[in-house]
């Protein structure tokens, strides 16, 4: 079983087991997290959301708070004014690993 959750603007596959890198989420190392903006859940049955599939949650764990790789950007004024700029950012992430689907769909949204 698969489902598709989307968290800090950007959509993630998951399956139960997958570390994911995602954006910055405060919680400490060891808390429980549970994603309830769940798009798809796939398996032998599928169910897609419109645009949320009803009753569906992700659940994980945090394992740390880490920082992505540093990005380098360079800016360069050609010409006249021979002037250059040089700056760097790492992006802060949190790292979780996912514990449990929960299925959801409309049984579980008519028994709500």
């Amino acid at each position: 079983m698969f489902a598709v959750l989307k968290t800090g603007g950007k959509q993630y596959t998951v399956r139960v087991g997958d570390a994911l890198r995602i954006e910055k989420i405060e919680a400490e190392p060891g808390a429980a997290l549970r994603f309830d903006d769940v798009l798809m859940v796939g398996g032998e049955t599928p169910v897609v959301g419109t645009p949320r599939v009803p009753g569906a949650a992700v659940e994980a764990m945090v394992i740390d708070q880490i920082k992505a790789d540093k990005v380098i950007t360079f800016h360069k004024r050609r010409r006249k004014h021979s002037s250059q700029r040089t700056r760097g950012h790492r992006q802060k992430l949190t790292l979780v690993r996912i514990t449990g689907i929960v299925p959801g769909g409309t049984a579980a949204a008519a028994a709500e």
